[in-house]
């Protein structure tokens, strides 16, 4: 991942109504190791990690880079949004050149089915739409990745092209805010509409 160009980082906590998005800490170590080492987690992500290997490996403060939120409901990281542009070996077969941000979610499978995807990355999008005023963001999931699918069309993505990478067909997507974009996605969800779970 390169980062966000010029937007400064940490930007002060986005809240939400139910919410907080935030610069990685200390405390959410633990967090972090039960994310990337839960089986429904990693299901469209290239599967779990194992867990003694992050406990020797993952930093004392993990995701501590710009464009990675952690994201907090009651006090206790529930999951991550990241919003980075991804280096040109980890582009899409769509547009490899183009080198837009690109926003990535977890979260932990008992914050499923409650909106808080949705409520966090609409936040981070809005945040994104306010520091830099027409630029579009894209997104990659699995097509089998239902869950992923529903929230992009939630968040206002729309389809650019699908592709076949890692064994599984992949789902491109764009956004951007109204007709500040050019091109063929140019009216696209604001990230102000109201959104329902991720």
């Amino acid at each position: 991942m390169t980062g966000l160009g010029p937007l400064a980082w940490p930007p002060a906590p986005i809240r939400t109504d139910r919410l907080v998005l935030r610069e990685s800490e200390p405390r959410d170590r633990a967090a972090f190791i039960e994310l990337h080492t839960s089986p429904q987690v990693g299901t469209y992500v290239g599967g779990p990690r194992p867990r003694d290997e992050l406990e020797r490996t993952m930093p004392e403060t993990p995701g501590r880079r710009p464009g990675v939120f952690v994201v907090e409901r009651d006090g206790a990281m529930i999951g991550t949004v990241e919003l980075n542009r991804r280096g040109s070996e980890y582009r899409s077969q769509v547009r490899p050149d183009a080198g837009e941000p690109e926003l990535g979610y977890l979260f932990l499978p008992e914050a499923w089915g409650h909106g808080y995807a949705a409520e966090a990355c609409g936040a981070v999008l809005a945040w994104f739409a306010a520091a830099l005023p027409g630029s579009p963001v894209v997104l990659c999931t699995q097509t089998a990745n239902t869950r992923s699918m529903r929230l992009a069309a939630k968040l206002g993505f729309t389809e650019v092209g699908r592709y076949e990478a890692w064994g599984a067909e992949q789902w491109f997507g764009e956004w951007c805010v109204r007709v500040r974009c050019a091109g063929p996605a140019a009216v696209l969800g604001s990230p102000d509409e109201p959104s329902a779970d991720g």
